[in-house]
């Protein structure tokens, strides 16, 4: 199962962008976990359009417990996070099919007590002077990738 972790996501334009992502790049399921927003709400589905409902979802009000839970169930946990450890996302490669992606917050990124959880943290590479990138597309890009 390729499973999505959306903890403290403030936008409910970025979950409902990330929900039709995962849906369209074929992932199963998304959790929502921290203040992330879920459905039912007309904001996340004015983006999602409909994505709700063909992606298995999940609120979880412990993360880190969530994450437990999935490594011992066999998951990797990857976290989307520029880090001194984090691997180039387009050079990564895992046999893995059971792997859950760890999205942080818009302005923060992945808490650190989830980054110390992580099996592998993985980023996007920057170019440019702000080397960085919306949540929901940073989700596209890492969904499609992995």
């Amino acid at each position: 199962m390729r499973s999505i972790i959306l903890d403290n996501i403030r936008s409910l334009h970025n979950v409902g962008s990330i929900l039709r992502t995962a849906d369209a790049a074929g992932w199963d399921k998304v959790y929502f976990t921290g203040y992330t927003g879920c459905p039912p709400d007309r904001r996340i589905e004015k983006v999602s359009l409909g994505a709700e409902n063909f992606v298995a979802w999940e609120q979880h009000e412990d993360v880190l417990k969530l994450c437990q839970d999935l490594q011992k169930s066999g998951n990797k946990i990857f976290a989307l996070e520029q880090t001194e450890k984090s691997e180039d996302i387009f050079e990564f490669q895992t046999s893995d099919t059971n792997i859950t992606l760890i999205l942080g917050n818009e302005v923060e990124g992945v808490a650190p007590e989830l980054l110390s959880l992580a099996d592998q943290h993985l980023e996007i590479p920057m170019h440019g002077q702000k080397a960085s990138l919306n949540v929901s597309v940073a989700a596209g890009i890492a969904l499609y990738s992995l």
